[in-house]
């Protein structure tokens, strides 16, 4: 039996088919790399080009923060719903944050499984 984990592609991991998948499936992750205490600011994660017919698309995005020295990891920010062929795999949400940590993108393709990404944000000042 495996966990969840062993069932989540990323660029490092995928293998075989999936490979040729890396590039249309990773979800990307704009935020800045340094940010202020409480200072708000924009993430933006996005997956694609890719379809969006019924038969093939991004049906949801998630993502978390993983707050570093947190016992309790990662915090669900929220999670992201698209209906096929009238929206499109984008989101953008307003965070702040106190400590630094790493943002992690996870997304659901109902042909290619699930596939994540990280990003690492630094907190100064």
């Amino acid at each position: 039996m495996t966990g969840l984990k062993d069932l989540i592609y990323t660029p490092s991991t995928a293998s075989g088919e999936a490979i040729s998948k890396v590039e249309t499936h990773t979800p990307r992750i704009e935020a800045p790399d340094h940010v202020k205490p409480g200072e708000v600011f924009r993430v933006k994660v996005s997956v694609g080009p890719h379809p969006n017919t019924v038969e093939h698309s991004i049906r949801w995005i998630e993502l978390y923060f993983e707050e570093e020295g947190r016992a309790f990891n990662p915090v669900l920010i929220g999670r992201y719903e698209f209906t096929p062929v009238y929206s499109e795999p984008v989101v953008e949400v307003y965070l702040k944050i106190q400590k630094p940590g790493r943002l992690i993108a996870v997304e659901y393709c109902n042909l290619h499984g699930l596939w994540e990404s990280y990003k690492e944000v630094k907190v100064s000042g």
